[in-house]
């Protein structure tokens, strides 16, 4: 017989995930490492496991029938997995397989307690641990009660949990296989786990270990509390000893029980400093042969530690390569672009040629090292400003690790290279026509960027858009365009600086700021409402668009072309086709080139321009900006009024108008640029999907979009060579979806810690979320928890409560009566729009999402900077 059903452990690769699941696979790589015992053992492979799967009646169409079900629905999962569970347990295990197991056991000692541990083909992998997903028995005896286990360890592959997470992680149950690992029991004095990277913070030099008395079953089962040292460089630098009231014990006919604890001992370690040290310098070992930190269950026997498995810790976020040994200090570029969601190759790489900065990717997200910036006093005041300005919990996280004399270097000069500090701009004048200016020549590279790329195909296509990353590039840091930038936000940070000293008025530019020219994020929110003015006279058409959720289109002209054949059809394809000539390049998470634009899904419109159609009246466009900008007028005669009244009052007020000129003149502004990098992001990603076609239609790719998994120089390299690695694309797009459950930390260091940053506020009431006040006002009403644009169903007064807003989220704000978000600061484009629109609105609230549930009623304090959810 060709199968291989049992395999000795100390026979085990770990590269044999496939024939003994990761905890096999862990297992016998462990047993090789040098100084390391590993309890003896084999493992039943996954050939008897796909033998007894073929046993079950009809497991395909229950497979189906599991696969079409929502994970969400937790009925119909228990009901259906449980079903499946009952028949591979009662499938009699064949002769010659049980046979293959009873003579292992005979080898390792036939009636000897074991432990029957799960070890499937999708458990402990580096990107999801399954952890718990399936079942492990302790203390089994005898062949008849190890065959019975095993069948149990096979059918826990389809345990509820292990179904749902499977189904949350997008994996076929099809793919993942059951082996069975049957390991000589241990029966220790204590137990444990250690974690050879802190699993809170991440500092990858910081060890964790929890130690109980007994089995270790007690920790995991939440019996007791551990004992919790961490050591760090071989010394324990914390410790916390627990009252251990109770254990786990092994029975000796098989099975455990719980004991307590003689009183004498419970508040005793369980583990000796010295035996602490020694275990973690067994982990550091562990660590180096595996590649990455590990979570290692551990026994004590007899002084001598025994490792019974190893597992990656998946939750860690990675850190950057820097290539060298050097302390850094990471800060976050998707809290300032507002996404931080994770970036496919393509966007990653793409952005990385077009900033105006060295940036590092780790777990899908790009960082840039602010080490130099902090290491001469001149540079970090300046950066710290800058940050602080605009999010304080960056600002604190960044001095928490300087309070940390030995991990910042100090150099007397950190050079060139920060973000500009306030009052670093060149002077302006407050000249309009300097805005008018320098958008036409925006608009003038743009258009010979599409002119010019035209004719340009295979390599000689990359070999030009490295030119035009160099001229975006150019374009980005244009002085003028800089200064204007800079005057924009001097301004407003002067206004409110100043008139809350003169006048005792919080955040007095937020008024002044309403519907300032030039916005082009706050004209397209704006300009939506003009598409819906032309639907809202055509029933037709709006029941079309009602429609719309439940139909896949395959091309984007088919949703506008189907819409053209109702009443009143055209003219609405019309002033669709015309905003997306318009925006057309915008979408959510537009800094990732990869990411779909409205132009090639227009479908993700459709939900917003309905709300628009419901919540507005006629002419709502025209209507809101004129009272924007009434308001902001009174406010400036108002503020102007009052300070003239005070000593000096004339050169105080003289002073302040100039500010509010200024800031009316280029705040506005402030929003062009970005507008002008997804602009040209958009001709970019046209030319290179082109590209993309030609290697689908030669062969080479079977779909356009698996481009997206490559670099931009990988992608030239196949262009060049029609080759593609076709599993490097499958890793990529594996370690894309596992990215989506790692958290980017504001700030990162070297040693893999996330530093998060508080506040440090007292002024709030008790129970309220605290975050950044970006737009002056108090508000209460419905809270819409929205992660996803295009299932936006708003109504007139909600609240936005969502993760983190970049520009494309404007078409919302037309319609909310506040906005709160998880990421943002005081000049990021959802606090600028905020603003523009009168919202009140409160960013940078940690786990926002989680904590206000849909639906909720909340008061939102723009002025003040915090959430109440109210009963």
């Amino acid at each position: 017989m060709s199968e291989r059903y049992v395999l000795d452990l100390r026979e085990v690769a770990e590269t044999q995930v496939a024939v003994v699941g990761g905890k096999g696979g862990h297992l016998g790589g462990l047993s090789r490492i040098e100084g390391i015992r590993v309890p003896d053992g084999f493992c039943v492979t996954t050939d008897a496991f796909r033998r007894i799967m073929a046993e079950v009646p009809s497991i395909d169409d229950q497979l189906d029938q599991l696969s079409r079900v929502n994970p969400d629905d937790r009925e119909a999962i228990r009901t259906l997995s449980a079903r499946i569970r009952r028949t591979i347990e009662g499938i009699a295990i064949p002769g010659d397989l049980a046979g293959a197991i009873t003579r292992a056991l005979g080898r390792h000692g036939e009636q000897a307690a074991y432990a029957v541990r799960s070890s499937a083909t999708a458990e402990d992998l580096p990107t999801a641990s399954f952890a718990g997903q399936q079942d492990t028995y302790l203390n089994v005896v005898g062949p008849t009660a190890i065959l019975q286990h095993i069948s149990r360890c096979w059918a826990s592959l389809f345990t509820e949990r292990a179904v749902t997470y499977r189904r949350r992680g997008g994996i076929d149950h099809r793919t993942v296989h059951m082996a069975v690992v049957v390991q000589r029991m241990v029966f220790p004095d204590a137990a444990g786990i250690l974690f050879t990277a802190d699993p809170v913070t991440g500092n990858r030099k910081a060890a964790t270990v929890d130690a109980g008395f007994g089995l270790g079953e007690a920790l995991v089962s939440g019996l007791v509390n551990p004992d919790v040292f961490t050591v760090r460089h071989g010394e324990i630098v914390a410790r916390t000893i627990a009252a251990k009231q109770r254990a786990v014990h092994a029975l000796p006919d098989g099975g455990t029980r719980e004991a307590a604890i003689d009183a004498r001992r419970q508040e005793q370690p369980a583990l000796t400093d010295a035996q602490v040290v020694r275990l973690v310098e067994l982990g550091r070992r562990i660590e180096a042969h595996f590649g990455r930190p590990q979570d290692i269950e551990w026994c004590l026997v007899d002084d001598d530690f025994q490792i019974v498995q190893s597992r990656p810790i998946t939750t860690l976020f990675p850190i950057p390569e820097s290539g060298d040994q050097e302390n850094h200090v990471y800060l976050s570029v998707g809290h300032q672009q507002m996404m931080t969601d994770p970036m496919k190759p393509l966007g990653i790489s793409v952005w990385q040629l077009t900033a105006m900065a060295p940036m590092h990717e780790a777990g899908g997200r790009l960082f840039v090292d602010a080490t130099r910036r902090l290491a001469s006093p001149a540079s970090r005041a300046a950066l710290l400003d800058v940050v602080g300005r605009g999010d304080p919990l960056i600002r604190d996280a960044l001095e928490t690790v300087l309070e940390r004399d030995d991990f910042v270097p100090s150099l007397p000069d950190a050079g060139p290279g920060g973000p500009p500090a306030r009052g670093a701009s060149a002077p302006i004048e407050t000249d309009p026509a300097i805005v008018t200016g320098l958008i036409e020549r925006s608009r003038t590279s743009i258009a010979a960027l599409e002119r010019d790329i035209r004719t340009k195909t295979g390599p000689a296509l990359f070999d030009f858009l490295r030119e035009a990353f160099e001229e975006h590039k150019r374009v980005l840091t244009d002085p003028l365009s800089m200064q204007a930038i800079m005057a924009g936000m001097e301004a407003t940070w002067w206004l409110n600086d100043t008139l809350r000293e003169w006048l005792g008025e919080k955040n007095a530019a937020d008024t002044l700021t309403l519907s300032a020219p030039d916005n082009v994020t706050s004209e397209m929110g704006l300009a939506l409402l003009d598409v819906a003015d032309v639907i809202r006279p055509h029933p037709e058409v709006v029941a079309f668009l009602r429609g719309v959720e439940a139909i896949e289109y395959a091309e984007n002209a088919a949703f506008l072309d189907e819409l053209a054949k109702v009443a009143g059809g055209a003219e609405a394809r019309d002033a669709i086709e015309s905003y997306l000539d318009r925006y057309g390049m915008r979408c959510v998470g537009e800094i990732d080139i990869t990411r779909p634009r409205w132009r090639e899904r227009p479908t993700t419109l459709v939900p917003v321009i309905l709300d628009n159609v419901r919540n507005f009246e006629p002419g709502a466009a025209g209507r809101r900006f004129e009272q924007g900008r009434q308001k902001a007028r009174e406010k400036e005669r108002d503020v102007l009024s009052r300070l003239r009244a005070l000593p000096d009052g004339d050169r105080k007020a003289d002073e302040a108008k100039r500010m509010i000129d200024r800031v009316r003149t280029f705040i506005g502004y402030r929003e062009y640029p970005k507008y002008g990098i997804i602009s040209r992001y958009f001709v970019y990603k046209r030319a290179l999907l082109a590209e993309a076609e030609r290697l689908v239609e030669a062969g080479v790719l079977p779909e356009q979009e698996d481009i997206f998994y490559l670099t931009f120089q990988e992608l030239h390299d196949v262009v060049r060579s029609h080759q593609v690695d076709d599993r490097l694309i499958q890793r990529r797009k594996d370690a894309f979806r596992s990215y989506h459950a790692l958290t980017p930390p504001r700030v990162l260091t070297s040693d893999g810690e996330a530093v998060t940053g508080a506040y440090r506020r007292d002024d709030a009431p008790a129970g309220a979320l605290i975050g950044l006040p970006v737009s002056a006002g108090t508000i209460e009403g419905r809270a819409r928890v929205i992660l996803d644009m295009g299932e936006a169903d708003l109504e007139a007064g909600d609240i936005l409560v969502t993760a983190f807003t970049d520009p494309s989220w404007s078409p919302l704000f037309v319609g909310i009566a506040g906005l709160v978000t998880e990421v943002g600061g005081l000049m990021t484009h959802g606090a600028v729009i905020a603003r523009e629109y009168g919202l009140p609105a409160v960013v940078g609230v940690e786990r926002a999402t989680r904590l206000i549930r849909d639906g909720q009623r909340i008061r939102v304090h723009g002025t003040d900077g915090y959430v109440e959810i109210l009963p």
